[in-house]
């Protein structure tokens, strides 16, 4: 089958942001149902219910412990796997909406020498969960070791609502622009044939591949979360971070442009300026709410 699949009918632009002279009512509009519904206010949401409920509690979190550290990897193993485990299930086991939307008109590989067990998916999962999660979850406990230590500066809802709430919009800029740049660095050839290679393996991709990558790659990629030791933060804000470059890949990757849910209701989905550096390869180093590869 050939790649042809889904292509989106208008053109990639970047968002009214960067227009000049100044947009801000198309820019305030672009924020809030471009850059935060529905994708953004999920992690959100996710954060804040993450931090009232299923974060260990400060007392414990003021030692370096397997125990608690633990229970943050279950955490984030969980909320990824429920994420990207439904998407997988719902667009590539049950095909709900066959190949409507889909950028590549291939599936994942079942019989392939370039991922373990010959197997695309199973590949994937095994990178997602013993190596990223892994990574991820180490800065996020150590950034939270350090902000109850007050090793970090900190702010408190309480005392920096607007502050933090701004900081909550930072998130995704500042998780672009990251990715920008550690991207470009992982394609210089000893970081890509040590590492990116593996990530690159996937020219079709499915909801477990992103963040299917080397532990060296995690690394890189993960180091995110020390923006966060410089500029004062909360922990939902440090969750945000974790969620939006941990979890949000599950749906830029999955493959699809949108998700169609009861016939009618579609969900923005797959993101198509990724997938054409997946397909094409020295395109596209970073995303669109940060559009530094207009300028490089």
């Amino acid at each position: 089958m050939s790649r042809g699949g889904y292509q989106p009918p208008d053109p990639i632009e970047a968002p009214p942001l960067y227009d000049w002279p100044p947009r801000p009512l198309a820019t305030l509009r672009w924020i809030a149902t471009g850059l935060l519904f529905p994708w953004g206010l999920f992690f959100i949401g996710l954060a804040a219910v993450s931090w009232a409920w299923l974060t260990p509690g400060v007392d414990s979190m003021r030692s370096l412990s397997p125990g608690w550290m633990g229970l943050v990897w279950l955490r984030n193993a969980l909320l990824l796997t429920a994420v990207a485990g439904t998407l997988h299930w719902w667009l590539y086991i049950r095909r709900a909406q066959g190949g409507d939307y889909k950028f590549n008109a291939r599936w994942l590989a079942s019989d392939s020498r370039k991922f373990l067990w010959r197997n695309q998916a199973r590949d994937n999962v095994f990178w997602s969960i013993a190596s990223g999660v892994t990574v991820w979850s180490l800065y996020e406990s150590l950034t939270l070791w350090a902000w109850v230590n007050g090793h970090i500066p900190g702010r408190e809802w309480g005392d920096s609502p607007m502050y933090l709430a701004a900081m909550l919009v930072v998130v995704f800029f500042w998780g672009t622009a990251h990715f920008y740049l550690n991207h470009r660095l992982l394609h210089w050839d000893p970081l890509y044939f040590a590492a990116h290679e593996l990530h690159h393996r996937n020219a079709n991709t499915g909801p477990w591949t992103g963040i299917s990558m080397h532990p060296i790659e995690h690394v890189v990629y993960f180091s995110v979360f020390l923006f966060w030791w410089v500029v004062p933060a909360h922990p939902v804000v440090f969750m945000v971070t974790g969620f939006f470059n941990g979890i949000s890949p599950s749906v830029t990757h999955s493959g699809f442009d949108e998700l169609v849910l009861g016939g009618r209701f579609r969900l923005t989905a797959g993101d198509q300026f990724h997938h054409l550096h997946h397909r094409y390869f020295e395109v596209n180093y970073g995303n669109t709410p940060t559009p530094i590869d207009k300028l490089f």
